[in-house]
This record gives C-alpha cells, structure tokens and sequence, in this order.
C-alpha cells in the first residue's frame, strides 16, 4: 500500500483528500505546517508528498527542496490556489510532478495520484534495469581466458571512460555488439541512451533520416518531424553497426558530425549540435575499402582513432568450454531443464569444429542442444551431423611401404599434399604460417597448392 503525507494548514482540505485517499486504498498521513511535515519526512518513508505552498512556519517550496535532495524517490504535488499558480510552475521547474487546483476535485486527485505513483514505479524500474545493464556488462562477466580475448578486455576497460571513438572489426558473430555495450555501460555515459543502428540493414534512402531525422514534409510521406538517432543518443552513445556499408554519400555527413558534432535534419536548415560517442562496427576490411575508393579514407582516420579487433572462436579454442558450460547454464535457466555438461566426446567435437558463425553460432547450438536432449547431458549422438562431418582431422602422416613396392614419385607426391594440407590446417589456412612451418617460400607454397589444386572449404560447405 502506497504511503502519502498530505500537508495544508486548512484542517478541512486536510480532511477532504485524506478522506478521498484512504477510500481509494492508500494510507494517508496529514501534516498541518511545514516543519511539522518535514519531520515527518525525517522519520518515516512517504511514496507522495502533496502539499500546498502558502504554510507557516516553513513554506511548501522549502519541503519540495527537502523531498528532492533527502528522499528523491519521494514524488511530490502540490496544492494550488488562484494566487499561486505562477509559484507552482517554479516548483514543478525544481522537481514537482504536478498540481492540483483549489478547490479540490476528487476525480481530479485521484487521477494526478495515479500518474505521479505510476511515474515513480516507472523511473524505479527504469534504475533497476540500468543496474542490470550495468551488472551484465561489467568486465568480469566476460567469458574467456585466452590470451587473444584477455587483449581486448584490456583495451575495453582503458578506452571505457573516455571519449574516443572506438571502431570494432571482425568475423559476424564474434560479438562486435557485446563489446560496444562493455564500453558504454563502463563509462561516465552510462545513465544516458545507447543507441544502436544497422547501417546495413536499412536502405540508403532511408538511413539518413535515421540516423539524422528529417522534417515534416521534407520527401513524399513525411507527414510529421521525426527525431534521428544521433538526438535520441545526446549525452550517450551511438553505435554503427556494420559501417562499412554506408554510401558515400552518408559518410561524407557522418564525417562532418565526427568532427563537429554537428548536423541539420533531412528537408531543415537548423544546425543541431549534439554530445555523443561514436563506436563502428564491421566485418569488413576497411583498408581495402579505402584503397577501391569505396570507403572515405579521412572518414576511416577519424573512426579508427582505437582499433579493437575481436578474435574469431576458431583462434581462441581454449575458451570453448568456457562458453559451452556458460551457455548450458543460460538456457537451462530459461528452458527449466538440468542439463549438467557434454560428455567428452561431444565436447572433443565442438573443439575441432572450426565455428564460421563464431559464439553467435555456439550459443544457437547449445540453446537448441538443451532443448532437444532427452537426458541429463548432451552426447556425441545429438551433435547435429553437419558439425560432425566438418571436423575430421588432416590424416596422420606416416611412411609405410608395401611388400609389393611404392610408385616412387607418386607417394613422393601424396606425402608433399599431406603435408601442405597438415601445415594449412595447423595454421587456419594462413599461407605465411603454413610456409613458415614448412621452412618455404610463401610463393612456393602458393605454387605448390595451384599445382595440387588445394584450396580452403568453402564456409558452409
């Protein structure tokens, strides 16, 4: 039951909205002079202070002080007479939530009452999920300990609470997102908006009005002024996902708001200045962007003042089991099962899978693995068989001659394409590893491969 202190030095509207209060559920208590109220306030919780300006001893503008700074999860409304309603648009400048007119109405009352009580739940719910935002996105809760993530993790809680723009690159679902939101959530922005944007999602003609807004009757269909997402992120964060797709023609302004944030909405002439921080994202290489002409090269520059590149899976293996036993306890979370790990040689087998979709393409198969296993853990007989017919090894590599004698050049032939495969396969088809491992030229090997007709499996293949 919602508490609510009601303070006038008029004993009859005292009686009257109490009366009103307690017949409509809440618990009422009355207050007939300020100090008298703010005492009140001292001792006990209130969830509403209603009270009007003109009291004695001390003033309703001294206790809405007293509200805002000592109980801000207190709301407050006040009680206006014909002479004080310029006084109560003050109060509600300092922090009141609305007020009612003399003489009192019930309906009126009750209806301010609700609002400033369901305001109040709403801003309670709102801190708490801010928390857990907060919570979720604190460093410690990053799954990983191999060195190639440990790096990143580093880098994020150096360059959090700053306000350099960040570009993030890597493989699809490598968790580019997760990483932006580390940033923003650890940073002195954290109260204020994450905005986040698809620039390869939306198409072009329709991105600039997004991230910019435009203004009514700007093209065919803008029927009202509508707000971008670089206003809706003022005093936060934006985050471009996927910025290597954006045209020309939108990197050239998003370089102007780079540098001056600053920028007009579609169809206006006003020039609105914003405080955000910028993040980017892409699974592109923008080096080679630039050098075809299709990315900005000054535009590249200013997005690129910290890189942060995140480690595809397949070179951090070590932090699979990490992930798997993370994900195992998510999803029985929310599925209500108690799937306790993988036996060993399901386990064995998500290790040597090479993971083209990253963590993104682990956690939708362990999601679905909890789902559909009928037993206590998840066996090598519910590793779905495309993952299972993609991870056999390169053949062991051993000399054996028959009794009946070998075709000299031929097994001197196989041996060499055994053993080029083995070195691609040990180094994720890097040529430079692979060549070095084989103590040869890069070109050599390059050479040898086009000879043998050796080439990397296609993703998905």
């Amino acid at each position: 039951m919602e508490k609510i202190l009601i303070v006038d030095d008029d004993p009859e509207i005292l009686e009257v909205i109490a009366d009103i209060l307690q017949q409509a559920g809440y618990e009422v208590d009355q207050a007939a002079d300020g100090r008298k109220a703010i005492r009140r306030i001292e001792d006990d919780f209130y969830d509403l202070v209603i009270t009007d300006l003109n009291l004695p001893k001390v003033d309703g503008m001294k206790i809405l002080r007293y509200v805002v700074d000592q109980s801000p999860e207190t709301m407050c409304v006040i009680l206006t007479g014909y002479g004080t309603i310029k006084g109560s648009v003050e109060a509600i400048k300092m922090g009141a939530f609305d007020y009612i007119s003399k003489p009192v109405k019930s309906d009126e009352i009750l209806i301010v009452v609700e609002k400033a009580l369901k305001f109040r739940q709403l801003e309670r719910e709102n801190t708490l999920l801010k928390q857990q935002l907060r919570k979720k996105y604190r460093f410690e809760n990053f799954i990983g300990d191999s060195a190639a993530i440990q790096k990143v993790f580093e880098l994020i809680e150096k360059v959090a609470d700053t306000d350099s723009t960040v570009l993030i690159t890597g493989e699809s679902g490598t968790g580019k997102e997760l990483i932006a939101k580390a940033i923003h959530y650890n940073s002195y922005r954290r109260d204020n908006p994450m905005v986040v944007i698809n620039c390869g999602a939306i198409p072009e003609e329709l991105l600039e009005s997004e991230l910019f807004g435009h203004e009514k009757g700007a093209f065919t269909g803008a029927h009202k002024t509508r707000v971008g997402r670089f206003e809706l992120a003022n005093g936060g964060t934006i985050f471009l996902d996927e910025i290597g797709d954006m045209s020309p023609n939108l990197q050239v302004k998003l370089l102007r708001v780079l540098q001056e944030q600053k920028f007009e909405r579609v169809g206006g002439t006003r020039t609105l200045e914003i405080d955000v921080r910028i993040i980017a994202a892409t699974n592109k290489n923008l080096i080679n962007a630039v050098n075809k002409g299709t990315f900005r090269q000054d535009l590249y520059y200013r997005l690129n003042v910290i890189p942060m590149k995140v480690p595809p899976l397949r070179m951090r293996k070590s932090d699979i089991p990490l992930l798997i036993d993370f994900f195992i306890k998510k999803f029985n979370k929310q599925t209500r099962k108690r799937i306790t790990g993988l036996a060993q040689e399901a386990q064995d087998v998500l290790m040597a899978y090479r993971w083209p979709g990253n963590v993104r393409e682990l956690e939708n198969l362990i999601e679905r693995l909890v789902i559909l296993s009928n037993g206590d853990s998840i066996t090598l007989e519910d590793i779905p068989e495309s993952i299972k017919g993609k991870t056999a090894k390169v053949e062991s590599i051993e000399v054996k001659i028959p009794k009946d004698g070998i075709v000299f050049d031929q097994a001197v032939e196989e041996y060499e394409k055994k053993l080029i495969l083995q070195a691609l396969s040990e180094t994720n088809w890097v040529k430079t590893k692979a060549a070095k491992l084989l103590n040869i030229n890069r070109t050599t090997l390059i050479e040898k491969m086009k000879k043998k007709n050796l080439y990397k499996p296609a993703v998905g293949s």
